[in-house]
């Protein structure tokens, strides 16, 4: 699975289960702060989406991975189970 679609995977699931348009999210905005905005509870919903698509467990991860989409498909481009 390459890293492109890791991160349209991502991008659908955040859409689906934190309802926010998939319009809005661009690869590179910032997830938490300015451009989408998300909390720590919503983060919660990312990493038990992450494990579900992916079976990659994000729990205790730098914040650093969760910046932006992109950041989170490199994070699980890099630790999938081929």
């Amino acid at each position: 699975m390459t890293k492109t679609e890791i991160a349209a995977k991502i991008k659908n699931m955040i859409s689906e289960n934190l309802r926010i348009p998939e319009n809005m999210l661009d690869d590179d905005a910032e997830l938490f702060g300015g451009d989408i905005g998300l909390d720590s509870v919503d983060s919660l919903e990312i990493i038990s989406g992450i494990d579900d698509l992916f079976g990659v467990d994000m729990t205790g991860v730098d914040r650093e991975h969760f910046q932006t989409i992109n950041a989170l498909a490199s994070y699980v481009e890099e630790h999938v189970e081929q």
